[in-house]
């Protein structure tokens, strides 16, 4: 404790702090109980110095020692039962304010009651009562002004830093989470935020003060009212705004030059870290969360609980979730299979500290491998698969697409043909937009692996009916994924820019995974086989309007403390993604974020045959060749930006083996 008491005092004398209080981290609360008994001892002093002036009749019955020793005894047992010692002075409220008065009242009230037991036992007084009276009034006020003259020394201290540049900033909203972070942001050291008021869409609250700050209604621009109270930023702690809403506040705000943080509720800060940490540059995905999907928990609980769950591709950014999702459902067991050391391993960390009571087993496997997969069959009898292994980045595949064969053709139809043979209740493929008339490589294997699977469970001699339920689930980009622009963006612009972009009109759909993961849990519940699920992903997003927005809420200047660099479509890229072909319809689900595409299913004798065909030219690493017969199969399939647009030539196609290398 000495040791406490001597480094705060070597840090208020140290030359680089100039006397400076605020930084005292804390007095160990001996050091403020000692203080405090000083205290009550001098008010014991000043009530007999002013007895002596008032009366001369004093009891005799004990000494003036006695008299000291019983009352600061009595003061002090009064002190540990309250624990008026255990607060940081510096934060004192009314709460060690009322502490006080309970411990100061305590010891009024049982030196009364004493006073009159002697009286009743011996027939004489302890203490005057006027004098227990007087030092009553005069303790409580001594230990009150002590605490309030720390603080206000403190708040002196902090009015008059130097060198020190703070973010003059409005909190929205005038509820109580925003004035706790008010509050809290206001006596934190060291500070970063100089409050200079609220704004609110509460009309009752308007022309007030509240913490002596103005309170504005929100009657103009927001950023208009928060430059009159000289900000320049704004504090989101108003949590009934819809999407619509923020996102037009923080584009206004963008717009006018108003950087925008964005603030949890007070009630869900789980450590003691400072508030201005948890006050944080507001983040693209903030804008581009939609309302919460609500969902029956109980026909996934059904499927889910006490059954056997293999997920492929369960160290990817959508595996994983579906993993930590189906984890809740207390399966089973749960199988993750993938062929990603590392991120497996850091999973399996994850999941042993999040779910200590999940039976579950990592499996290091590479979908293509059959012999691999057929061994997990043979060992354990798997009820749901979902499958989300997957070579997902279009450069990449464009220039290897016997890989993408091997993975997302070839390891779905191994996948396939195992669900049936060992009769797996549900098979739930995850696949992506970019499927629909494809343009790369990547889009044109997953329609392929869709087109198998969709056959196989529609054909006579490929599946019982009603044994394996196959159940594909489609959707666009998800935020944070693996390989995600969002986060491409953001490392850009850590680094100083470019942030680069492809095209300047280039469009795309955005969910966040949670929420896609969600939806693909639904799908494969709600399924009774052969579906294509597509899912609502809101409004598109033009990729030029969410570099620049990400710029501005990283607090610069696009194209002049940052830079956009259009760097041309990659290859196999288009503009924009589709989620329906022209041919297909959609028909409504129970959920409204949830459509069935309506899609004629091929004959999967032929469609068997050229998949056969396609993994047989990948296993050749004919590059040329595998493309030309994937368009085969897939006819809507149109290369773009790519060296494969020659074999769109109807000529070549006809005859891949005379035109393709």
């Amino acid at each position: 404790m000495g040791r406490k008491l001597n480094y705060a005092l070597r840090q208020i004398l140290s030359s680089e702090s100039r006397l400076d209080i605020r930084n005292i981290k804390y007095l160990p609360r001996w050091a403020i109980l000692g203080i405090d008994i000083s205290i009550i001892v001098v008010a014991d002093l000043l009530t007999g110095v002013a007895l002596r002036d008032l009366t001369s009749n004093f009891y005799e019955f004990l000494s003036v020692y006695e008299r000291m020793f019983l009352i600061v005894g009595v003061n002090i047992f009064f002190f540990f039962v309250f624990r008026t010692y255990s607060g940081l002075i510096r934060h004192s409220s009314y709460v060690d304010a009322l502490r006080i008065m309970l411990a100061c009242f305590s010891t009024f009230v049982t030196l009364i009651l004493v006073n009159y037991l002697t009286y009743f036992l011996i027939g004489e007084k302890i203490y005057l009562v006027a004098g227990l009276i007087f030092y009553f009034l005069v303790s409580f006020s001594l230990l009150f002004l002590f605490r309030l003259s720390v603080k206000q020394l403190y708040e002196y201290f902090k009015a008059t830093q130097k060198n020190q540049n703070l973010e003059k900033a409005v909190v929205f909203g005038a509820d109580e989470n925003a004035i706790s972070i008010a509050g809290a942001l206001e006596i934190e050291h060291p500070k970063r935020f100089d409050i200079r008021g609220f704004i609110t869409n509460d009309n009752t609250r308007r022309n007030i003060r509240i913490l002596g700050k103005p309170v504005i209604y929100n009657g103009l621009k927001v950023s208009a009212e928060a430059k009159a109270l000289g900000a320049s930023a704004l504090i989101l702690s108003e949590n009934t705004l819809t999407a619509e809403e923020k996102f037009s506040l923080v584009e206004e705000c963008l717009e006018n030059d108003i950087k925008v943080f964005n603030a949890p509720i007070v009630s869900n800060y789980e450590d003691e870290k400072s508030v201005s940490n948890k006050v944080k540059s507001l983040q693209i995905e903030d804008l581009l969360d939609r309302e919460p999907i609500l969902l029956n928990k109980e026909n996934k609980r059904q499927q889910l609980t006490g059954k056997t769950i293999l997920v492929t591709g369960g160290a990817g950014s959508i595996g994983s979730e579906i993993v930590r999702q189906v984890a809740e459902y207390k399966p089973k067991l749960l199988i993750i299979l993938d062929q990603a050391e590392t991120p497996m391993h850091n999973l399996q960390l994850e999941v042993q500290a999040k779910f200590p009571d999940l039976n579950f087993n990592c499996v290091i496997c590479d979908v293509g491998n059959r012999k691999r997969l057929e061994l997990l069959f043979q060992k354990r009898t798997v009820d749901v698969i979902y499958h989300a292994a997957a070579y997902k980045h279009v450069p990449l595949m464009e220039s290897n697409p016997h890989e993408a064969v091997f993975v997302n053709i070839l390891g779905t139809k191994n996948l396939a043909d195992l669900a049936v043979e060992y009769m797996v209740g549900h098979f739930v493929m995850i696949s992506t937009d970019k499927a629909v008339n494809p343009t790369n490589v990547m889009g044109a294997s997953k329609r392929a692996a869709e087109m198998y699977v969709q056959s196989l469970y529609h054909s006579a001699g490929g599946i019982e009916s009603g044994k394996t339920k196959f159940i594909t689930t489609r959707f666009g980009n998800v935020l944070g994924s693996n390989g995600s622009v969002v986060p491409l963006f953001r490392k850009q612009i850590e680094k100083g820019g470019p942030v680069t972009i492809t095209h300047p009109d280039i469009i795309r759909y955005f969910m966040t995974i949670p929420e896609a993961c969600q939806l693909v849990l639904e799908a494969g519940a709600m399924g009774k086989g052969g579906e294509i699920f597509i899912f609502d992903m809101g409004e598109p997003v033009k990729i030029m309007d969410l570099a620049i927005k990400m710029i501005k809420l990283a607090g610069f200047i696009p194209n002049k403390q940052i830079g956009i660099k259009i760097t041309g479509l990659r290859p196999g890229e288009k503009l924009y993604e589709e989620l329906l072909s022209d041919k297909s319809k959609t028909l409504p689900t129970h959920h409204k974020k949830i459509m069935i595409a309506v899609d004629t299913p091929g004959n999967y004798e032929e469609i068997n045959f050229s998949i056969e065909k396609i993994i047989n030219s990948a296993s050749k690493l004919k590059s040329h060749k595998v493309v030309g017969n994937l368009k085969m199969l897939v006819p809507e399939f149109k290369s773009k930006n790519s060296t494969f647009e020659k074999l769109d030539n109807l000529s070549s196609i006809s005859n891949p083996e005379k035109k393709i290398i």
